[in-house]
């Protein structure tokens, strides 16, 4: 059985707000917890973006769900060193329950040093040697790396887990997926893509497929619509926009091209429905993901634990 988690959104609340998020979502039922990692928000109108280590550290003191992070990108803006350390902190703050989700990421966030943003292949090379960094530090001792990418010298991580986070790897494509079967401990996506899933489980991932969906509950459906489409219209660029597109401005400019009733056309449920809801969670359970992790949009959020959770959690047991 799927089992479902609640995806905390740094791009849309603040670090308070999320670790309050946290210990409604344990109250609520929901298994597990995911929480982003941007520098900046997609748009203006979300209006966030902070440390997410210093909101894991505040959330591992306030629930004992586990948590990962959907996704932390360990190759630019943070070098995969510190990464390592991050991660191996937030593990004993979680006492085992952290897991470090990675990507090879977005301009967005990426760029704010004014490095050149990599092609996909590039990015993708980036990452697998960025992993290959954090294990040797999680096996303790003193690593020296002199690498395509990354040099480290005499580097330590003195305080570290009995056990490593495990590293899930996400995929919007195949040489990713493939990737993620090859190097990582399980696959993370944010659609229910069944060829995705399949070439990663025939190509001998093992590890559990997690993904993250939005949802817009209220009792209104239009007033939904409406919401999502002034938070969220980003959810519905195509292609490699959302990684290649380098601030919120230009998210903006192409996001005037997202009408209402494309946000309404989208799979992403609205309204009061809660069968809509369930059947668009579904749809993830039948392409072979087994961790959901689904974010509430906009400020309807007492609703969602209490009301949308108190519905929809039971029929995933």
């Amino acid at each position: 059985m799927m089992r479902i988690g609640c995806f905390l959104s740094s791009e849309e609340f603040g670090p308070r707000d999320l670790v309050a998020q946290a210990i409604r979502a344990e109250q609520a039922g929901f298994s597990s917890l995911w929480i982003s990692d941007h520098y900046h928000p997609w748009i203006d109108a979300q209006g966030h973006s902070p440390f997410v280590w210093s909101t894991i550290g505040a959330i591992a003191q306030a629930t004992d769900l586990p948590l990962g992070t959907g996704v932390t990108c360990p190759t630019m803006r943070i070098h995969p060193a510190v990464i390592a350390q991050a991660a191996a902190t937030s593990a004993l703050l979680l006492d085992g329950r952290f897991t470090l989700g990675v990507g090879s990421g977005e301009a967005l966030n990426e760029h704010i040093y004014g490095d050149r943003w990599p092609g996909a292949d590039e990015r993708i090379e980036m990452l697998e040697e960025a992993i290959a960094v954090m294990r040797a530090l999680w096996d303790g001792g003193v690593v020296h790396h002199d690498g395509t990418h990354y040099t480290v010298e005499h580097a330590r991580v003195y305080d570290l887990p009995a056990t490593p986070p495990p590293v899930i790897v996400s995929a919007f494509g195949p040489k990713a997926a493939t990737l993620a079967a090859r190097v990582g401990d399980g696959f993370a996506t944010t659609s229910p893509d069944r060829a995705l899933i399949s070439q990663y489980r025939r190509e001998g991932g093992r590890g559990p497929v997690q993904a993250g969906t939005k949802v817009c509950f209220g009792p209104d459906k239009a007033e939904a619509v409406k919401t999502l489409h002034r938070l969220w219209p980003n959810e519905a660029l195509p292609g490699e926009l959302a990684q290649v597109l380098p601030t919120p401005a230009h998210f903006e400019q192409a996001c005037e091209l997202v009408s209402e009733q494309l946000i309404a056309d989208s799979p992403t449920p609205c309204g009061p429905d809660l069968d809509e809801h369930v059947a668009a969670l579904q749809a993830y359970a039948d392409a072979g993901v087994d961790e959901l992790y689904v974010q509430q949009v906009g400020p309807l959020q007492d609703a969602f634990f209490e009301t949308w959770a108190a519905e929809v959690l039971p029929r995933f047991r």
